[in-house]
């Protein structure tokens, strides 16, 4: 068994030459152009040759449990930059949004090449609900740095039409009873889905091995799925896609193109081999077009780079 002193030694030896080659490449990276594309000043943070942005949360009064909460405690948005090794820069972030602001936000930054890795909340109680939007991605810092602005843009317009946060996505109302078309989701999916009391439900199983060496498959939950309710001609389809770290930007940009909202993005499992994320979606409008909507993420996920069959 090794010491805790033995293993602080090999860490501080292991991370040391990190450090010093960001600091050492720092210089590259450019902070007034940055802050140009970006549209707010940052700071250099020299211990780690990171350039940082900070956007406080402080339009919408925001409560937890009750409790007016400043935005220094949780609610404040960030980008940080560094030199990259595939390209100039790299970056992560995470976005402070409302659940009105989440899509449009979203679409705009997968326009703009950055990339989506996580949507989750951070909080229980909060009013109004607030969720924590995860970027990253590489490429030229002045570009990063313009996609982070789209992105912020979007969740301002957003706020600039209705200064309170909407409790409603203001789609069509979804009728009951359900009165599903099967055959028709059948044809569009390629799959045969479930019928049950009007509604539809497709699953589309995968593989992983877990930690124990276990092989767990769609009856363990590693599936996507699609369920629709309503009739044909206004329906809503909510559902789960399980995806390998390579699929998930072209399914998320499917799914948006699509007008299909995008409501959460996790992992399920840990230790699983190949990693697996799952995103959470939520749609309405005519049953067909949503189907079609679902079926150009599944096209996406197979063309991905490192897509399983």
């Amino acid at each position: 068994m090794k010491c805790s002193i033995c293993q602080s030694a090999v860490y501080a030896a292991l991370l040391a030459p990190v450090s010093a080659r960001c600091l050492a490449q720092s210089s590259k990276l450019d902070g007034p152009k940055i802050d140009a594309a970006i549209g707010s000043k940052g700071a250099w943070i020299e211990a780690a040759g990171v350039y940082k942005i900070t956007f406080p949360r402080g339009d919408v009064p925001i409560t937890v449990d009750g409790r007016p909460m400043e935005p220094f405690v949780g609610f404040t948005s960030w980008a940080a930059f560094q030199p990259g090794k595939a390209a100039e820069a790299m970056i992560m972030g995470d976005l402070v949004l409302f659940e009105d602001e989440v899509n449009p936000s979203m679409r705009a930054l997968l326009d703009a090449g950055v990339a989506v890795t996580a949507l989750h909340n951070h909080f229980f109680f909060d009013q109004p609900k607030v969720y924590f939007m995860h970027i990253g991605g590489e490429g030229k810092a002045e570009d990063l740095a313009a996609g982070v602005k789209k992105g912020l843009d979007a969740a301002r317009q957003v706020r600039s039409k209705t200064p309170q946060p909407a409790a409603t996505f203001g789609l069509a109302g979804v009728p009951a009873p359900n009165a599903i078309t099967a055959d028709k989701l059948d044809a569009i999916l390629g799959v045969k889905g479930q019928s049950k009391d009007g509604m539809y439900k497709a699953v589309i199983g995968r593989t992983v091995r877990m930690a124990c060496g276990c092989e767990v498959g769609k009856e363990m939950g590693v599936n996507t799925w699609a369920a629709f309710a309503g009739n044909d001609e206004t329906a809503l389809v909510d559902g789960d896609f399980a995806v390998l770290e390579g699929e998930l930007q072209p399914v998320l940009k499917a799914l948006r193109k699509a007008n299909i909202n995008i409501v959460a993005i996790h992992h399920h499992m840990v230790g699983e081999s190949p990693r697996m994320l799952f995103l959470h979606y939520w749609g309405v409008g005519p049953a067909s077009e949503l189907a079609r909507g679902v079926k150009s993420a599944l096209v996406a996920q197979v063309a991905a780079k490192g897509a399983s069959p």
